[in-house]
């Protein structure tokens, strides 16, 4: 269900608050932590990915380094959604020191 070829991206240091950021990691390690203001839909739902989605502006996708974020972003945009792959994932944001927190709201981990 998930193409592919070449899907657009940005840079971590692009990254806009202003963007939906939809972090398709597993529950496990969504749960392990993540960036307090992203919506959790795992991969694996595939197609239910859309239904929580908002019907407008671009999405912002993640991972832990950026391969099935770039997958699910190339669905997104084969569905006509405006979506932009975050390069390194979560990998980079901890690294660069941005927040990450689990799922009581305490400090997380990159799993």
């Amino acid at each position: 269900m998930f193409g592919s070829s070449s899907v657009p991206s940005m840079s971590l240091a692009e990254l806009s608050d202003e963007l939906f950021l939809l972090d398709v990691r597993e529950d496990d390690e969504w749960e392990a932590g993540h960036a307090p203001t992203a919506v959790h839909a795992a991969m694996s739902l595939q197609a239910g990915i859309l239904d929580l989605l908002p019907a407008d502006g671009t999405i912002a996708v993640i991972c832990k380094a950026g391969s099935r974020s770039a997958k699910v972003t190339q669905f997104l945009v084969d569905q006509g959604r405006e979506a932009i792959n975050v390069e390194g994932g979560m990998m980079n944001w901890a690294a660069a020191g941005r927040p990450v927190v689990n799922n009581q709201g305490d400090e997380g981990f990159v799993l």
